[in-house]
C-alpha cells in the first residue's frame, strides 16, 4: 500500500515558524555523528520534552500494556515526567500534550470548559485515556473528559500515536494516553507548591510520599482558583469573567506481600467548577466530577511467567447550573493479564471485561464489551517484532476482531527503521444510541492504519519521520432527519475520514543549549466531501530550547498552527497562529524552587472553537518546597 509523503504549503501565519522548525530538524539530524555512544532506539520519539533524555533502563507500559524497555518498541510514543509538567506552567492537561508532536487541542473558553485533543488529527473521542489503569470515558459525548483530570497530580504522561485496538479494544482509533500518580520510594518525602498568576489565579498543591517496610504509600492534594476572563466577546453573550476553580485530590497506596507478590490501590478525584455564557443574563456553572479507582494484584509465578488482576472503576459527572442538564457516565473494568518471557519471546494473554452505563434523563442505559488479547513480541540481533490479535464481543452489536503487526530493524547502532499496520474500532456511545437523536442500529466506527518511520538517536541527538495514514469508516456524524425520534436531526454511519501526514522531530545539544522541535504535515479531511475535518490544521510545529545559566534553567518555546475551520463545511475560518513562551527557575533555598512563567509573550489574540476566546498574556509565578 503507498503511502504519500505531504507537501502541504503551510499558510502566511506559519510559514515562517514551520521553514524554522524543519531547518532545526534537519540540523539535529545533521549533527547526530558528531555524538557519542548511541542509546536505546526507542529515546528518539521523547522528542518535545525540555528536559532530561531517559535513562537506559526506562520503561513504558503504553504500547503493550506491559512494562517494556524504549529499545524494544516499534510503536510511535512521547513521555512527559513530573519535571517537565512542572516547568510547563500549564493550567490543563491538554495545553501539556498540545506540546508534543502529533496533538492539537481545542477549548470553548478557558480552563475547566470542554476541551477536545487530537492525536495525528483523530476525533477526540478516538483516543483511550488512563489514570492508573483505570479506563476513564464519556458515554455521553464520546472520550475523555479532559478538562477535569487534575494535572497538578499527575508524575508521568505516555503518549501512543496510532491505533492501538488490537492491544485496549474499543476507542483507541488514533491512539492512547496513559497517566500515573507517583508511586512512594524508601523515606518520606513531602512537598508543597503555591503560585499565583494573572486573572487572579492561584494555585496550590501538596502531598507526601514514601515507603516503609513492605507498604509504600502516595497521597496529594490541589487546589486551583480563578476569576478567569471574558470567554465570549461577542454582543450576544455576558461581557463578564468566567472563572474556575477545581479541587482535587489522589492516594496510592502499595503492600509488597513477599517477593513474588504486590497489591496496589489508587484513586484519583476531581471536582471542577468552572463559569460559561449562555445568553445574555444567562451565567451558567459547568459542574464536573471525576474519579478514576483500581485495585491490583500484581503476581511474578516464576522467572518467566507473571499475572496481572485488576478490578477498575471510574465515574464522570457533568451538570450544568441553572439550565438543568445532568450526564453521569459510569464505567467498571476488570482485567486478567497474563506475561510469559522466554528470552528474546514475550507472549501475552489478557482476559478482560468492560460495563458501561450512562444516565442521561430520560435515558438509563448500560452495556458490557468481552475482550480476547493475543500478544507475541521478538527482539533479537537488531530486530523488533510485534504482532497483537483481540476479539472483543458486545452485547448491543457482537462481535469485532481487530490486529496489529509491527516489525523494527536496526539498520545501525543509531539508525532505526520501523513498519506497521493495525486495526482498531469504537463503539457508539450509549448517547448516540439511546438519546432522542440516537439510532439503536449504529455499528462501530471502524480504522485501518498503515505507518512507517525513520529514527535516528546519538548521545543528545535525535532525529524521527513517521509517515502514516489512518482511514475509517462508518464514521457516526450528525445528519438529517432519519429513524430516531428527533425531527432535528440524527446520529447516522454516514462518513468516511481519512488522517494522513508525516511528523518530523529532533533533539539537539549545542554547547550548553538543549533544542527540541516536531513539524506535523498533515491531511484531515472527509473522504466523501473533501473538507477539512474540523478545528484540525493541516500544519503545526513547535520549537525550544533550554539552558542552565548561573544556577538559572532556562527556556523558551514557539507553538505554531495554521488555519483551521471551525465547521465540517469548512465556512468559518479559525486562523492561523503563532505563540511564544518562555520560563525561568532556580533554587533559592537547599529545597525550594522558584518557578517563573509567561505563556503567549506577544499577546496573540487567536481561537481555538469559533467565538470562544483564549487568555491572551500570562504570568505565573510559583515556589515549590520539596526536601533532598
Amino acid at each position: 500500500m503507498k503511502i504519500r509523503t505531504l507537501r502541504a504549503r503551510p499558510t502566511a501565519s506559519l510559514r515562517v515558524p514551520v521553514q524554522l522548525a524543519l531547518l532545526a530538524a534537519a540540523a539535529l539530524h545533521a549533527s547526530g555523528a558528531h555524538a557519542q555512544a548511541a542509546p536505546e532506539a526507542g529515546e528518539a520519539q521523547l522528542l518535545a520534552q525540555n528536559l532530561r533524555a531517559p535513562t537506559l533502563s526506562e520503561t513504558v507500559v503504553a504500547a503493550t500494556r506491559t512494562p517494556q524497555p524504549l529499545a524494544d518498541l516499534v510503536a510511535d510514543i512521547s513521555i512527559v515526567d513530573r519535571e517537565t509538567i512542572e516547568n510547563s506552567g500549564a493550567t490543563g492537561l491538554a495545553d501539556v500534550l498540545a506540546r508534543l508532536p502529533g496533538v492539537e487541542i481545542s477549548r470553548n473558553g478557558g480552563p475547566g470548559t470542554t476541551t477536545g485533543v487530537f492525536l495525528r488529527g483523530a476525533e477526540s473521542r478516538f483516543t483511550a485515556v488512563y489514570i492508573d489503569g483505570v479506563r476513564i470515558d464519556s458515554q455521553s459525548t464520546g472520550g475523555a473528559p479532559w478538562e477535569s483530570i487534575p494535572l497538578g497530580l499527575i508524575d508521568r504522561i505516555e503518549v501512543l500515536r496510532g491505533p492501538a485496538g488490537a492491544v485496549y479494544g474499543s476507542d483507541a482509533l488514533g491512539g492512547v494516553v496513559q497517566i500515573f500518580t507517583k508511586r512512594g520510594e524508601n523515606g518520606v518525602a513531602p512537598y508543597v507548591s503555591v503560585g499565583v498568576g494573572n486573572h487572579h489565579t492561584t494555585k496550590a498543591e501538596a502531598g507526601v510520599s514514601g515507603a516503609s517496610g513492605t507498604i509504600d504509600y502516595a497521597l496529594g492534594f490541589a487546589r486551583d482558583d480563578s476569576k478567569g476572563f471574558n470567554a465570549r466577546t461577542v454582543a450576544t453573550q455576558n461581557p463578564d469573567r468566567d472563572g474556575y476553580r477545581t479541587t482535587s485530590g489522589h492516594a496510592r497506596v502499595g503492600l509488597q506481600v513477599n517477593a513474588a507478590h504486590r497489591l496496589e490501590g489508587t484513586l484519583m478525584a476531581n471536582d471542577t467548577n468552572s463559569g460559561y455564557d449562555s445568553g445574555l443574563g444567562k451565567n451558567d456553572r459547568n459542574l464536573h466530577t471525576m474519579h478514576a479507582l483500581g485495585l491490583n494484584w500484581l503476581a511474578q509465578w516464576s522467572t518467566a511467567y507473571k499475572t496481572r488482576l485488576s478490578i477498575t472503576d471510574s465515574r464522570d459527572q457533568y451538570e450544568t447550573r441553572p439550565s438543568p442538564y445532568l450526564s453521569d457516565t459510569r464505567l467498571r473494568g476488570y482485567l486478567f493479564q497474563n506475561e510469559w518471557r522466554l528470552g528474546a519471546h514475550l507472549l501475552t494473554a489478557a482476559l478482560e471485561r468492560r460495563e458501561d452505563r450512562l444516565e442521561n434523563a430520560p435515558i438509563d442505559a448500560k452495556r458490557s464489551q468481552d475482550g480476547l488479547a493475543l500478544g507475541y513480541g521478538y527482539n533479537a540481533a537488531g530486530h523488533t517484532v510485534q504482532v497483537n490479535l483481540r476479539h472483543d464481543s458486545d452485547s448491543e452489536f457482537g462481535g469485532k476482531s481487530t490486529g496489529s503487526v509491527a516489525y523494527g530493524y536496526a539498520i545501525t547502532p543509531q539508525w532505526r527503521a520501523t513498519a506497521s499496520v493495525g486495526t482498531a474500532f469504537r463503539a457508539p456511545t450509549l448517547y448516540q444510541r439511546f438519546s432522542e437523536y440516537g439510532v439503536a442500529t449504529l455499528r462501530p466506527e471502524s480504522s485501518r492504519n498503515v505507518e512507517a518511520g525513520l529514527r535516528y538517536a546519538q548521545g543528545n541527538s535525535t532525529f524521527s519521520a513517521t509517515v502514516f495514514r489512518n482511514r475509517v469508516t462508518n464514521l457516526i456524524s450528525f445528519s438529517g432527519p432519519g429513524t430516531c425520534p428527533s425531527d432535528f436531526g440524527c446520529y447516522a454511519n454516514t462518513a468516511r475520514a481519512e488522517y494522513k501526514g508525516v511528523t518530523f522531530a529532533g533533539t539537539y545539544r549545542l554547547g550548553d543549549v538543549q533544542l527540541h522541535g516536531s513539524v506535523d504535515l498533515q491531511r484531515p479531511r472527509d473522504l466523501d466531501t473533501g473538507k477539512q475535518l474540523a478545528r484540525r490544521a493541516k500544519q503545526h510545529a513547535t520549537l525550544g530550547a533550554d539552558t542552565r545559566l548561573a544556577g538559572w534553567t532556562l527556556g523558551a518555546e514557539m507553538q505554531a498552527s495554521g488555519r483551521r475551520f471551525d465547521t465540517v463545511a469548512n465556512t468559518n475560518v479559525l486562523g492561523g497562529y503563532t505563540l511564544f513562551n518562555l520560563y525561568a527557575s532556580t533554587r533559592i533555598a537547599r529545597d525550594t524552587t522558584l518557578l517563573a512563567r509567561i505563556d503567549n509573550l506577544a499577546d496573540k489574540d487567536y481561537q481555538l472553537a469559533r467565538t470562544y476566546a483564549t487568555a491572551g498574556r500570562t504570568v505565573y509565578v510559583g515556589v515549590k518546597w520539596a526536601p533532598q
